[in-house]
């Protein structure tokens, strides 16, 4: 099991550009797929990319070019590169994990999440 915690989050003007930070402790964070899922309030999670621990990524089609996922296992730091934002409802974006030789979205592991706020 992952304990994981978010950090990064905050309001920006459409266009701009945020990086949101996850930190992992626990199992092995090298051996798990990873990701980055936003929940507006009173809806569904949606996935927003993944990473498997091959660095093999996946991302929403809303996202793809606009954002990077990537991963550092020396850090134990999973991390989101958010760039030319649009403005939307605020949303928390969280990090999660799935289980050693579990394959992503079966997240089984969830951060609390952090507020990003993009305003017009």
């Amino acid at each position: 099991q992952l304990q994981l915690a978010e950090s990064g989050g905050g309001s920006v003007q459409a266009g701009g550009s945020l990086k949101l930070s996850c930190a992992a402790s626990g199992v092995t964070f090298s051996d798990c797929c990873v990701g980055w899922v936003r929940q507006e309030p009173g809806k569904e999670r949606d996935g927003v990319a993944t990473i498997t621990a091959r660095q093999f990524t996946v991302y929403a089609a809303s996202v793809k070019s606009r954002f990077d996922i990537d991963r550092d296992n020396a850090k134990n730091t999973l991390y989101l590169q958010m760039n030319n934002l649009k403005p939307e409802v605020a949303a928390i974006d969280a990090c999660a994990a799935a289980g050693t030789g579990v394959s992503c979205p079966d997240f089984i592991d969830w951060g609390q999440g952090a507020q990003v706020t993009v305003s017009s």
